[in-house]
């Protein structure tokens, strides 16, 4: 339970005053007396009781109420609450309330037999019977920036790291020394990791456990992350157009040059041709690029788009395909083809199921 002070008992009382509100609303249900736990009490495990009546029944409600709503600390309330229970040997409904409860904890409290209500509107609870189901899509502000920030470059290149071998146990300065962030970093990212239970975290390191939901949740937060966005014509196709790129790739250096999007699909998971050809490239390899294949500014219509990136994982992540031409990674594919409609859907589907198929 989380007894650090004014605020936490706010909680609490915001807690009471949400669940109240909305028992009132049942037209069989009577609340007889809501009891939240005050300062000073000797901590009897449970935060709010509820007693209500329906019918000819009465009816306990226990109720938990946590800071964050991620699977973590629901896991703790859910184990909380049956404690409660079972020790009181009471007959009670156990309810967990939270500002916020994503997806997947409401499924775990779903899957315990546990009510579940959150400050944004979501609620799940059913006795005798009562039965209260509500669902939103809104999000508080706080839990949007989290949830990028976990998606943002520096952190991206420690998901990068244990997404190439989800088997891999990493120590936290093995993952720093991988990824080129800092230690302290690296720790936050495992910690967030560790909140949503997507990583086991042992006395040998930490593991991946559920690469796919990590993936999941990288592409609903993912948005191309190019600075600046080139676009460019080329009168080269087909085979031409291939000895031209493989020629560039063979002569230039090109730790700072990738095919992306569709363009990187057609060498690692191949899934019918795009008639625009896709680059991640720095401004140093822009000229290079242009000269070797023949790249003009767009009269009618361009045909070749070269993204300059924010992240420079796009690069670190890129591997060589078929002796000379280099592609992003991937996992870096797929995400870029998530972005591009329907078609670009359709080639990413297809990518992971090649390529992003992980079995733990």
């Amino acid at each position: 339970m989380l007894k650090a002070g004014i605020s936490v008992k706010e909680d609490e009382q915001q807690a009471a005053s949400f669940l109240k509100e909305l028992l009132d609303r049942v037209p069989s249900l009577t609340v007889k007396s809501v009891d939240v736990e005050a300062l000073g009490d000797n901590d009897r495990g449970i935060d709010i009781l509820v007693r209500v009546h329906s019918g000819k029944q009465d009816y306990l409600l226990v109720c938990e109420v946590k800071r964050s709503g991620q699977p973590r600390f629901a896991r703790d309330a859910i184990h909380q609450l049956k404690a409660y229970i079972a020790r009181f040997k009471k007959e009670a409904i156990p309810i967990l309330i939270a500002p916020f409860l994503t997806s997947a904890t409401q499924d775990l409290c779903r899957a315990e037999g546990v009510g579940y209500l959150d400050f944004e509107g979501n609620a799940h609870i059913a006795f005798g019977p009562v039965y209260i189901e509500r669902s939103t899509a809104s999000k508080p502000d706080s839990e949007k920036r989290e949830f990028r920030s976990l998606f943002k470059p520096r952190s991206a290149q420690v998901l990068r790291v244990l997404l190439r071998d989800p088997k891999q146990i990493w120590k936290l300065s093995e993952l720093s020394e991988q990824s080129g962030v800092s230690i302290g970093h690296v720790s936050n990212v495992r910690n967030a990791l560790q909140d949503r239970e997507w990583i086991e975290d042992g006395s040998a390191g930490i593991q991946l456990k559920s690469p796919d939901l990590l993936l999941d949740a990288w592409r609903e937060s993912y948005r191309i992350g190019a600075v600046e966005e080139l676009k460019f014509y080329t009168v080269l196709h087909g085979k031409a157009w291939d000895r031209s790129v493989r020629d560039y790739f063979m002569t230039h250096s090109f730790d700072h040059v990738a095919l992306a999007s569709f363009s990187s699909a057609q060498w690692i998971a191949p899934y019918g041709r795009s008639s625009t050809h896709f680059f991640y490239a720095d401004r140093e390899s822009i000229s290079a690029l242009q000269e070797s294949l023949g790249l003009s500014k767009p009269v009618m219509g361009e045909n070749v788009i070269v993204w300059i990136p924010k992240d420079e994982g796009v690069f670190t992540d890129s591997f060589e395909v078929d002796g000379a031409i280099r592609c992003t990674s991937p996992l870096q594919t797929y995400l870029d083809l998530s972005q591009a409609g329907d078609r670009g859907l359709e080639a990413a589907d297809h990518l992971r199921k090649a390529k992003l198929a992980w079995q733990i």
